[in-house]
């Protein structure tokens, strides 16, 4: 007979944390690189498993033997290597793992704190795990509970307050470096969600009306400026002279290669650029050019200021929602991994009974069949509560019940 394994919940991956924006992009994956790695999960028999990658993160979840043997399926499908997910890697197992992913979930990890994005790039990566079909009924009740203790940190605490977000942290550092900002050429290349926030930013915190926005699809371009009169549509033809007459590009392409090189730039333009992008989409040899200032996701994400010190102040509310959502999780969590061993335990009960009302009503005259099932059901119910009383308190496992339950009532 095979021996089943054990299979325990992780959640593995690199974060902002120890790793920077470059290390991260290795080990990003495209959606269609999800896709491929949930059905080489599912071929190998892990369950529950679902990832997120985003510009902070990149991270699985779910169950398997070891956590080794999710570490090896990203690094097959990512650039990144086992040696160097070692040196920045977060690995968390059951209990953690499950901390974890309220944390992520309820803007805790958040590299700029409380950043509620991450909400709904969860939720997406969840939507895509379950039509892949690798998801159970445990990542879906967490998952649950994740998102109800979200929305409590939102609606119950200042968490979430004020604007503070990447593209806000791009709009105030120019406002904070870049002397007489409101005169200066913007170009704005790329309308992801990114780069929308920042065009929206920029007409709501800035005075500048010299906002120039190419995108490669221009019809998308075309539709999103109608709302902002002071930013005109570029082309992507004529990026290259639009790069010459701008002082500062921000770029939010999102594309897996740089769509920022040498080629759109001339050796002795003063320019600041502001890549938004994960990967980064900007090559990081255009700092070689004397009058090329580049800043990063990671740079702009350490800017802080009031909305942050009034958020930090929110931690431990958001905790105590956290807490109690995950305590009835793990209610819930207990009760299920006992109910193999407990409806043992009953069926075994219920048997004795049945065989025993069976031989008094054979045995004893005008015998009161009724009464005598009221009475034992009672007793029954009686027993199997001490029965899981005792298996909380004492932490025994499911398994060594039911071997004990068939031990004690086949002998």
């Amino acid at each position: 007979m095979q021996e089943i394994k054990q299979k325990y919940f992780y959640n593995i991956g690199v974060s902002y944390k120890k790793a920077d924006i470059t290390i991260r992009g290795k080990f990003s994956l495209s959606k269609e690189n999800q896709i491929a790695l949930l059905n080489i999960a599912k071929e190998r028999g892990f369950d529950g498993v679902f990832v997120i990658s985003t510009c902070n993160r990149t991270e699985i979840s779910g169950f398997a033997e070891r956590p080794c043997q999710l570490i090896e399926l990203l690094c097959e499908l990512t650039e990144g290597s086992i040696q160097e997910f070692t040196k920045v890697s977060n690995i968390y197992k059951e209990s953690e793992a499950i901390d974890q992913l309220f944390r992520i979930g309820t803007g805790l990890e958040s590299q700029i704190l409380g950043d509620y994005e991450i909400v709904g790039q969860l939720k997406q990566s969840f939507k895509l795990a379950k039509s892949q079909k690798t998801t159970n009924s445990f990542t879906e009740r967490l998952l649950n509970s994740v998102f109800q203790a979200s929305k409590r940190v939102k609606n119950e605490t200042k968490l979430s307050s004020g604007t503070t977000s990447v593209s806000y942290a791009a709009v105030q550092y120019i406002i904070k470096n870049v002397p007489n900002f409101n005169t200066k050429n913007i170009l704005v290349f790329g309308l992801g969600k990114m780069g929308k926030y920042t065009c929206k930013n920029l007409a709501e915190y800035s005075k500048n009306s010299n906002v120039c926005l190419i995108n490669r699809t221009e019809e998308k371009a075309t539709e999103f400026i109608k709302d902002y009169k002071s930013i005109r549509k570029g082309t992507i033809e004529n990026l290259i002279s639009e790069i010459e007459k701008t002082d500062i590009l921000i770029v939010s392409t999102g594309a897996e290669k740089p769509t920022i090189t040498k080629n759109h730039i001339s050796k002795k333009k003063e320019l600041l650029i502001l890549d938004l992008s994960m990967q980064e989409n900007v090559s990081l040899n255009l700092v070689d050019y004397k009058g090329v200032t580049l800043i990063n996701i990671d740079e702009l994400s350490k800017i802080t200021d009031e909305t942050l010190s009034i958020r930090q102040r929110e931690i431990p509310f958001a905790e105590a929602i956290i807490e109690t959502h995950k305590n009835e999780f793990n209610d819930w969590q207990n009760q299920r991994k006992y109910t193999p061993a407990i409806t043992a335990l009953k069926n075994s009960l219920e048997n004795i009974k049945n065989d025993e009302i069976k031989f008094q009503r054979k045995k004893i005259p005008n015998f009161d069949e009724h009464q005598a099932e009221i009475i034992s059901s009672r007793i029954i119910q009686k027993i199997t509560t001490q029965f899981v009383k005792h298996l909380k308190e004492e932490g025994i496992s499911a398994s060594q019940s039911i071997q004990v339950i068939n031990k004690v009532f086949q002998s």
